[in-house]
């Protein structure tokens, strides 16, 4: 079978050419070994090496199952970070946050930090990479964070970005502060969960939806007692949905917050908000 015929496989289920394209060679690089200059300089692809290639395209085409959890691992601001059905994908919009974060904790000296529904880890893992601080990442999923733990594992950062269990703050000790809190939290209405997409679905729900019509459920419950564990001049910083940003700005300046920022990200959508205790 030539590669081509690979990529029919998926377009034929209804997935864009160019998405094909990229995943086909992400399936040869996991499963065959190969990479894209390896074919581009006449390296011969064996029927064997293509058979776990075509097996995992005909399961995405099938379910639409998304490439990142057929492969295990999907990337992340030039990382690659183990995923599963527990966590939610990587997103490049996220990407805006944790450089938001990094930038703030730089160039104030910061020390300790909070994620705040981690997850595969990704925040907790960039931001103790890229700045001096120590990094705490909590989640109520005991499998996520266990995929958390070893995404810390394999970046090597012992002792820079830990993890726990906890209901949001359920689980921080009174004595705790930071100089910063992060989330990326769920921020889908329940109504919307009838028109997502069907690779979204595979996604833990519970990192996506809220319970109210407006997806401010966390924004709030987060507000409203970061302000016991942030240090004074600390800064609570958000991933938001469309749409979002005017009614989080008044939570947090609702909460006593000062100095709000709103970033758009590439598509010129809302989606970092930030501001100080």
């Amino acid at each position: 079978m030539l590669i081509s015929d690979i990529v029919k496989i998926l377009t034929d289920s209804g997935i864009a050419e160019n998405e094909a394209n990229i995943e086909v060679k992400l399936l040869i690089e996991h499963f065959a070994g190969f990479s894209a200059i390896d074919i581009i300089m006449g390296k011969k692809l064996t029927d064997e090496m293509l058979k776990p290639v075509i097996e995992k395209a005909k399961l995405r085409a099938e379910t639409h199952q998304p490439i990142q959890y057929i492969l295990g691992e999907a990337d992340f601001m030039g990382e690659k970070f183990l995923v599963n059905s527990s966590v939610l994908i990587p997103r490049d919009e996220t990407e805006l946050l944790v450089r938001q974060a990094i930038e703030i904790i730089n160039n104030n000296n910061f020390k300790l930090a909070l994620d705040i529904g981690t997850g595969s880890g990704c925040i907790a893992c960039m931001v103790a990479r890229h700045t001096n601080c120590q990094v705490i990442g909590v989640d109520i999923s005991s499998n996520a964070l266990h995929t958390a733990f070893s995404n810390m594992e394999r970046m090597n950062l012992f002792n820079k970005a830990t993890f726990r269990k906890s209901d949001l703050f359920s689980k921080i000790r009174e004595d705790e502060t930071f100089d910063i809190i992060i989330s990326n939290p769920p921020y889908i209405p329940p109504q919307m969960q009838k028109n997502i997409q069907k690779e979204v679905s595979f996604e833990p729900s519970s990192a996506l939806y809220t319970k109210d019509n407006k997806g401010l459920e966390f924004y709030e419950k987060i507000t409203k007692n970061a302000k016991q564990f942030l240090n004074p001049d600390g800064y609570l910083i958000f991933e938001i949905g469309m749409g979002q940003s005017s009614d989080v700005a008044q939570i947090m300046k609702n909460t006593g917050f000062r100095d709000i920022k709103v970033l758009k990200d590439l598509a010129n959508i809302d989606r970092v908000i930030f501001g100080r205790n």
